[in-house]
């Protein structure tokens, strides 16, 4: 005969239409056959689409439903544990299941021995309490079920393994069918009823389970007001308050509010005073509803004490006291008061002294009536429990049942027994622990003080486990697991801010293990990775740049490490332009200003401005060096007038903007031009004006013109005399000014006498020169004389000089040659040193293209 769990199965093994997306077998659980660890899996998926329409058509949470279903999923599982000895179920124990609310299972021969036990025990506690025969007790002693504690009679203690459905005794083991059961349909009879819902709008016929459910249409019942009706969907219970808004009178009718029509009955706080009906006094009562009756004082009357009574006295009128003793029973209840006739209440405490004894009856004594005796002894009788003494003071033996905690541990060894203190063996952990898969779509329960030997259940379904690394969207998906995921195994290929790429493996942070259903995980040895660490950040960027030096110097660039942000001088001149802007800076490189902390400006130009200035002048700017033009120049200079008669001053501005002929017109002085000619010995009759100037020939004034001897003479005009002289061969400049016109007559007889004399006059002057000048040249001998003696004794040196000459001259080789030396070894030095840093680029260079 075929099984429904064989039916299932096959029918599970269809291939679906629409195969779900290929998951990775990389479980961090994984420890079996991917061929046995099928079967449950599809058992579970198979539960799920079994109990789903039962839930869906019974319109509830379905906690039975969803019991059967942690049930079964625990059998298929084998994950089933007996509550009363904490050990797994086997398929081939015994068992007997609940069959009132929990459905849980139990060993057949622990559930015996529980409930013997406990049939027992109640059974000599009712024969101790109770006025019954011990076969009274013993034939109407009840057990509880160790998990529900539901009751049951100790005529049902099992006594024979029966299947769930109770059809068969002692079912098979078949490993083919769900443990502990037939195989065959249970076809125990469900329970319907006629019933309506919750409003009582609809009737339909349901399950006895489930008979209370909701039509989804409006209440429509009258609420409390009576006057308006519920507009809620179908609910279980009663109806809301009706919450509609009114004005409504106090019960007295003095004040009138706007309240909800659930509280429209309310009293306003003042007294009523209403007249009675006698109209002689008023109503002492507050806010009320209805009348206020009649008068209390109208009628008969009696005194305060009741012993004496009035007939006819008006309301108004106050009874007299009889004055006799009052004899009313006092609170005690025992003794009357003993006062006369009086107005209001009797004394409360009664002080007639009595002798009483307190509750235990170990002690006597005279007290008054209303104070109550009590000794100081505890009770040492045992309670109910038979571990904790009474110890109340002044017991009358009814010791009250103990109220304390059990609180010792239970089985389960992680909680204690939270019951009353009680006789025998704690009850088992009512708690259930629930192990799920990761994302808590497959789970079971099983009992308190078991999770640790159970492992947790296979789920189909993707890991819902979102990964924190930037790989989220390119990992393969894979099963749902137990624990955390593996660390992503993809480079990590994070862009630095340089725009390099890291790419070390991915190193983003791991998602952690959902703590709701995950158990102490088993210690694993961790292989600790060489590259990086889950969850920490990118290394800095170890790729090899070319950077140059502070100064930004061509040719001056060094490979180093791309993260490495140090700065480095090339040792050569700055070069950049100072403030001035016409220099540059002759400092060593150095970071210019705002480029990095601890950076330097260039330095400051100190010289005088070389600029030409515009317009072109001769005088240089008096500023110190500076950035843009310069000012004007307010130099002022003198310029002569053409002829030279007198001085122009002007500012060097104003006359080197003016043109060139603007220049000659303002350095004319108006007056006559006070030039000689240059043909002549006169001055040129013109206006001041610049250049040559003209008519030279032309000149109109008159000539004394005289004889080689000066004898004769005569006025010609000088143009006449500058033609005669042209006329006789030579030019007019070259003639002297003190011979001009002389000799441009001839001489006559008269004339002879006079030149001799003149020429002897001229031979005795040039005599009378040449020795004045003689004096003058033995002076100039002498002088240089003495200066040859002078630089001969300075020529002659003393040997001590020579000796010092000399060792200077040695001295200085030294030096030299010391310097030599220093220069070679350092020299030395630095290409070792250049070649031990060359051979490190290499190895780094080398290294990261493994890396790569």
């Amino acid at each position: 005969m075929t099984s429904p769990w064989n039916k299932i199965h096959i029918h599970h093994s269809h291939p679906s239409p629409s195969p779900p997306p290929p998951l990775s077998d990389s479980d961090s659980d994984d420890c079996g056959g991917d061929s046995s660890s099928s079967a449950p899996l599809r058992h579970s998926d198979l539960s799920d689409s079994i109990f789903k329409p039962y839930l869906e058509l019974s319109g509830h949470s379905g906690a039975d439903l969803s019991k059967i279903q942690s049930f079964l999923t625990s059998s298929s599982a084998g994950a089933l544990s007996c509550l009363i000895c904490l050990e797994r179920i086997k398929p081939s124990d015994p068992t007997w299941s609940c069959s009132s609310l929990c459905f849980a299972v139990f060993h057949l021969f622990c559930i015996q021995s529980w409930a013997r036990q406990a049939s027992d025990l109640a059974a000599a506690r009712a024969a101790t309490r109770l006025p019954i025969s011990p076969a009274t007790a013993s034939a109407s002693a009840l057990w509880n079920c160790p998990k529900c504690r539901s009751e049951y009679p100790k005529s049902h203690i099992p006594k024979t393994y029966f299947c769930f459905c109770g059809k068969i005794e002692n079912p098979p083991n078949d490993p083919w069918i769900l443990p502990h059961s037939c195989g065959e349909v249970c076809g125990r009879p469900l329970k319907h009823i006629k019933v309506r819902c919750l409003c009582g709008c609809l009737e339909d016929v349901r399950r006895c389970g489930f008979k209370e459910f909701s039509c989804n249409k409006p209440c429509s019942k009258f609420l409390d007001c009576g006057v308006h009706r519920c507009i809620e969907l179908c609910h279980p219970g009663a109806c809301p308050p009706c919450r509609t808004r009114g004005v409504h009178a106090c019960q007295c009718a003095k004040v009138k509010e706007e309240r909800e029509c659930c509280d429209r009955v309310f009293q306003c706080g003042n007294p009523c005073e209403k007249r009675l009906g006698c109209g002689k006094h008023v109503c002492e009562r507050g806010c009320h509803s209805g009348k206020c009756g009649e008068c209390p004082l109208k009628g008969k009357r009696t005194c305060p004490c009741g012993k004496r009574v009035y007939e006819g006295m008006p309301c108004d009128a106050p009874v007299q006291l009889c004055g006799a003793t009052c004899d009313k029973m006092l609170p005690c209840g025992y003794h009357r008061c003993p006062e006369r006739c009086h107005r209001g209440q009797c004394v409360e405490t009664c002080r007639v002294v009595v002798k009483k004894s307190c509750r235990c009856g170990s002690l006597k004594k005279d007290v008054p009536c209303y104070q109550d005796l009590a000794c100081e002894r505890k009770c040492q009788r045992m309670r109910d429990c038979g571990r904790h003494a009474c110890k109340r003071r002044c017991c009358d033996g009814d010791c009250p049942p103990c109220s304390e905690i059990c609180g010792r541990k239970l089985r389960c060894k992680n909680h204690k027994c939270p019951s009353p203190c009680h006789r025998g063996p704690c009850a088992p952990c009512p708690i259930m622990v629930t192990i799920s898969c990761a994302c808590g779509e497959t789970r079971f329960e099983v009992p308190c003080g078991t999770e640790m030997d159970n492992k947790p259940p296979r789920c189909p379904k993707p890991c819902p486990i979102t990964p924190l690394c930037r790989h989220a969207s390119n990992i393969k998906p894979h099963k749902c697991h137990y624990g955390a995921c593996h660390p992503c195994r993809l480079p990590c290929a994070k862009e630095y801010q340089c725009g390099h790429t890291c790419k070390l493996r991915c190193h983003g942070a791991k998602p952690p293990p959902n703590p709701e259903f995950t158990l102490k995980p088993k210690k694993k040895k961790i292989i600790q990775q060489s590259e990086s660490v889950p969850g920490t950040p990118c290394p800095p960027c170890p790729e090899l740049v070319w950077r140059s030096c502070v100064g930004k110097h061509i040719g001056a660039e060094r490979m180093m490490v791309c993260s490495d942000k140090s700065q480095f001088s090339c040792e050569n001149l700055c070069g950049n332009p100072v403030p001035c802007g016409n220099h540059y800076c002759t400092k060593t490189c150095h970071a210019l200003e705002n480029q990095l902390q601890g950076s330097q400006p260039c330095e400051d130009c100190y010289l005088s401005c070389q600029k030409e200035r515009e317009p072109a002048c001769p005088h240089h700017c008096p500023r110190r060096c500076h950035p843009g033009d310069c000012p004007p120049c307010k130099v002022l200079i003198k310029r002569s007038c053409h002829c030279g008669a007198m001085v122009h001053v002007f500012e060097c501005l104003y006359y080197n903007s003016l043109s060139a002929k603007g220049q000659e017109t303002v350095r004319s002085c108006g007056g006559p031009c006070h030039r000689k000619l240059p043909n002549c010995t006169h001055l040129c009759p013109e206006t001041c004006h610049s250049g040559q100037c003209t008519n030279a020939e032309k000149c109109c004034k008159k000539v004394t013109v005289r004889c080689k001897c000066h004898t004769l003479k005569k006025e010609w005009v000088c143009q006449d005399v500058q033609a005669a002289y042209h006329l006789a061969g030579c030019h007019p400049r070259d003639i002297p000014k003190n011979q001009f016109g002389i000799g441009l007559i001839p001489c006559n007889s008269d004339c002879n006498s006079k030149v001799q004399v003149v020429e002897s006059e001229q031979q005795l002057r040039k005599t009378r020169v040449t020795e004045v000048q003689e004096p003058d040249v033995e002076k100039s001998v002498r002088k240089r004389r003495k200066r040859r003696e002078q630089v001969l004794e300075s020529k002659e040196t003393s040997k001590l000089q020579k000796i010092i000459s000399r060792m200077k001259r040695l001295l200085l080789f030294v030096f030299i040659l010391v310097i030599l030396l220093a220069a070679t070894y350092y020299g030395y030095k630095g290409l070792l040193w250049l070649n031990d840093w060359m051979n490190e680029v290499d190895e780094r260079r080398q290294r990261y293209s493994r890396i790569k």
